[in-house]
């Protein structure tokens, strides 16, 4: 179990494994430093990871999801742009892969748009573009990225945090291996 926590994200992990990567009880059973570590692999934002590591133990699936949705709902954009950049930005055809689960045959040509899409957003925001949707068409994503660069800096935060709560749920859930 703990040996999977020096990943950077659960999607590798579960990649990895196929599986969750504990039980619930296993989660509650962990020292602090094993928490943390499990926890950062979810969400990046020092604040919302003490907040949970304070929440400890949790009773189910979801009282552990209520937990992440409580404590990301009182942080601030400086937390979320913390959370923010434990998220790589697209460097390569693998990771892009493994971020677009659903784009596996991407050409040369496409992977290039992407890419220029991509580090177009991250230059006029500052951090990686985040749709919790990562199952998303390559046409859609492209469609969406295209669309979120006509933001303002506040609007796409807004947006970007929000599609962070939907992706740390998901980790959550893939922390555990409860569905809820």
């Amino acid at each position: 179990m703990g040996h999977y926590l020096k990943f950077d994200t659960i999607e590798k992990v579960f990649a990895l494994r196929g599986e969750a990567c504990m039980t619930l009880e296993e989660l509650n059973a962990l020292g602090i430093l094993e928490a943390r570590a499990a926890f950062e692999l979810c969400c990046g934002s020092q604040r919302w990871i003490d907040g949970m590591l304070m929440r400890k133990p949790f009773a189910s699936a979801e009282d552990l999801q209520a937990a992440g949705r409580e404590i990301w709902g009182i942080l601030d954009p400086k937390d979320w742009r913390e959370a923010f950049s434990h998220h790589p930005r697209v460097e390569g055809l693998e990771l892009l892969r493994i971020q677009w689960p659903g784009t596996p045959s991407v050409s040369d040509e496409t992977f290039l748009e992407l890419k220029k899409l991509y580090d177009d957003y991250y230059e006029k925001f500052g951090y990686a573009f985040l749709a919790s949707d990562s199952g998303t068409r390559r046409d859609d994503v492209l469609a969406r990225l295209d669309a979120r660069l006509n933001h303002s800096p506040d609007e796409e935060l807004k947006i970007a945090a929000s599609e962070h709560e939907k992706i740390t749920a998901k980790r959550l859930e893939k922390l555990v291996g409860q569905s809820l």
